[in-house]
């Protein structure tokens, strides 16, 4: 059926504007965008649901545009709405601190719901994004009452589909029902190397009708099939849809189109005279009829739906307000008012508990004790729920409770990273995944990506360090710390006893715009006497443990199992006359961040005689004592042994912390 003119019109609109602004740019990826056009016109102009003049309407439409390099695709679809991106923004494309950055990211652009560009994690985020929606709706919504009711669409390329994570991420999706979930898969057959048939020849169709999805095949040219086909994966409510659309990438590039000539590079001037030749189209770069901006418009439409929910919300608040009261509280991120006090009272009453306990174990009992006080964390674990201990109280996997409370993600470190990102981009919860420490690094582009978004993703991770023992070096942890530590706006945690533990747990919640690892020891490790100030210091992420006595002449600073060992140290150096004190540093990142004055009063400047100790790699160390100091760790993978024979072995005692101090005094 032949596509009528206007909606053409419409779509060209999004392929000018696009190959424009890379051309401006003079780089930036004009194929996806003119191949996309058409699906786009037809999900932002009829199906969409959003009002440009709000972009954080809580019960909007979630989309996602996975492709991200096309992202002039998702910038023109904003400008053309009404959404607050004009057109010299769309000029800005790809300078420096514009609102159209090369690739979307969150925080940038409104309307950007999350930043892609590492293919597959946008569909990741998309099937988070569903996950919190279908979850929040079975918490929250009543008969009559349904205030949590929206869809989440996903634009997607083969290069999504050849990244492992879309397997990871998709079987689940299909597992868990996830019928409100529509992705728009970009067919063309082309990436940056060509013709796609030399190197990905999957039948997509049949890799996802196993997964449990709904697949329709439609030509992405043909709007009419396309809207036919939305309608039908909207009207699926178990199962989620892809759409297969056959596309021509570059559409309307009469030399180009078709080629990966387009895929990622400006289509140069006098191929854009003869584009817009083929599309009939007589304007100047970035000018547009007033009748396309009035087509395309939302704001109106967007004013009306928000409307309509603020109408059904006045009634949900109505019946049930309590109920209400705490949805918003939960959507706009908010912990309850009581939150910090009885966190604080829980911290005092773990310090003074005492007792030896494995800080995994230690967390598994912070969770049990916070979790009640905060329904909106969401948990989860990779296949390791019993060896993460991850498993709280009055957990309710999602799978068979609709309205439950954590994730069985199985053995899918990346793709539960990211769906977890998804989960805590989407509003409503505070979401923490687990896996032993070795196994973040199938994890670490998430781990990254969480991380430049600001997310509060709580990331646990156990067996820390080669403390775990047998299971060898292929599971013991050496440069993961260092990873973890030098990534922007990461918090990592590694505590060294149950009042750590539970500290990390309270500022890794109260972490509105970081992501936080917590690092737990798979052994037991000792209770440390603290008095009341002590307990408040952990919160600065270092503190002194143990004060010297007498002159001070050295520092051991140390984290997690080690503080144990330090702490041997102090005591066989103080009763040789050694003024030493004990550092335990369980978060460097936000000890860095307290003012100089209290870092020196911990880190006095004019000692440097140091000493640092942990089972990870050395190097991260000396940022801490200097290149005249010392760091008794690992320089090496481990071995498989047991704990107490790896430690002798590697030099990572009590003696060794106490002969260095003495080389350095």
């Amino acid at each position: 059926m032949p596509t009528p003119i206007n909606e053409r019109k419409l779509a060209n609109a999004i392929r000018v504007l696009s190959f424009d602004a890379v051309q401006k740019a003079n780089s930036g990826h004009p194929g996806a965008p003119m191949g996309m056009a058409d699906i786009a016109e037809v999900l932002w102009r009829k199906f969409l649901k959003h009002n440009p003049a709000d972009p954080n309407w809580h019960n909007r439409d979630r989309f996602v545009l996975s492709n991200g390099h096309g992202s002039m695709l998702i910038y023109s679809l904003l400008h053309l709405s009404g959404y607050d991106v004009s057109v010299d923004d769309l000029k800005g494309f790809r300078q420096l601190h514009s609102k159209t950055p090369g690739h979307p990211e969150l925080g940038y652009t409104p309307g950007v719901e999350t930043t892609t560009g590492p293919l597959g994690q946008g569909i990741a985020n998309a099937v988070g994004f569903a996950i919190a929606e279908k979850t929040l709706a079975a918490q929250f919504n009543r008969d009559g009452h349904e205030v949590i009711d929206h869809h989440t669409y996903a634009f997607l390329g083969d290069g999504c589909l050849m990244e492992g994570i879309s397997h990871e991420v998709c079987s689940l999706a299909g597992t868990l029902e996830l019928g409100k979930l529509v992705f728009f898969y970009d067919d063309n057959g082309i990436s940056i190397d060509g013709d796609v048939e030399g190197w990905f020849t999957d039948d997509t169709q049949m890799r996802f009708e196993s997964y449990g999805w709904q697949v329709i095949k439609v030509d992405g040219h043909d709007t009419d099939a396309i809207t036919q086909a939305t309608e039908q994966a909207i009207n699926e409510t178990t199962r989620p849809s892809l759409i297969i659309c056959k596309t021509t990438i570059g559409a309307g590039s009469p030399n180009k189109q078709g080629k990966a000539s387009s895929h990622g590079a400006p289509l140069g001037d006098d191929e854009i005279a003869l584009t817009r030749d083929e599309l009939a189209w007589k304007h100047a770069p970035f000018e547009l009829d007033d009748e396309i901006y009035e087509a395309w418009d939302g704001k109106a439409k967007g004013d009306v739906m928000q409307k309509n929910w603020n109408a059904t919300f006045e009634g949900y608040k109505k019946a049930y307000p309590e109920l209400a009261e705490e949805l918003m509280r939960r959507l706009n991120g908010e912990l309850p008012s009581d939150f910090e006090a009885q966190a604080k009272d829980y911290i005092q009453q773990t310090q003074e508990a005492g007792g030896d306990v494995a800080s995994r174990k230690a967390s598994q009992n912070a969770i049990n004790a916070l979790q009640p006080l905060l329904p909106e964390i969401m948990g989860g674990s990779a296949d390791l729920a019993g060896s993460n201990l991850t498993l709280f109280k009055d957990a309710k996997g999602i799978e068979t409770d609709a309205d439950g409370n954590y994730i069985y993600y199985g053995v899918r470190e990346f793709g539960m990273t990211a769906i977890a990102n998804g989960i805590a981009l989407h509003g409503g919860f505070i979401p923490y995944v687990a896996t032993f420490l070795m196994f973040m690094e199938y994890a670490r582009n998430a781990v990254r990506m969480g991380a430049l978004m600001k997310q509060r993703v709580i990331h646990v991770y156990t067996h820390d360090s080669i403390g775990l023992g047998e299971d060898g070096p292929t599971h013991q942890p050496v440069e993961q710390l260092t990873s973890l530590r030098t990534t922007p706006n990461l918090r990592t945690w590694r505590p060294c006893d149950a009042t750590e533990s539970a500290s990390a747990w309270v500022e890794a919640i109260k972490s509105e715009n970081n992501p936080s690892a917590l690092i737990f020891s798979r052994q037991g490790l000792p209770h440390q006497a603290r008095d009341t100030s002590q307990v408040a210091n952990i919160a600065k992420g270092g503190y002194v443990l143990a004060k010297e006595q007498g002159e001070l002449q050295a520092i051991i600073i140390a984290t997690g199992s080690e503080v144990g060992l330090a702490m041997q140290a102090y005591k066989t150096l103080s009763e040789n006359s050694v003024g030493v004190r004990v550092v335990s540093m369980p978060c460097a990142e936000i000890f860095m961040e307290q003012d100089a004055s209290y870092r020196d009063s911990v880190l006095p400047a004019d000692i440097r005689a140091r000493v640092a100790v942990e089972a990870a790699h050395v190097d991260y160390w000396y940022k801490f004592v200097g290149l005249d100091g010392k760091v008794i760790g690992m320089t090496t993978y481990g071995e498989s042994a047991p704990a107490s024979d790896l430690y002798k072995e590697f030099g990572i005692t009590s003696e060794a912390v106490v002969e260095a101090v003495n080389s350095l005094v």
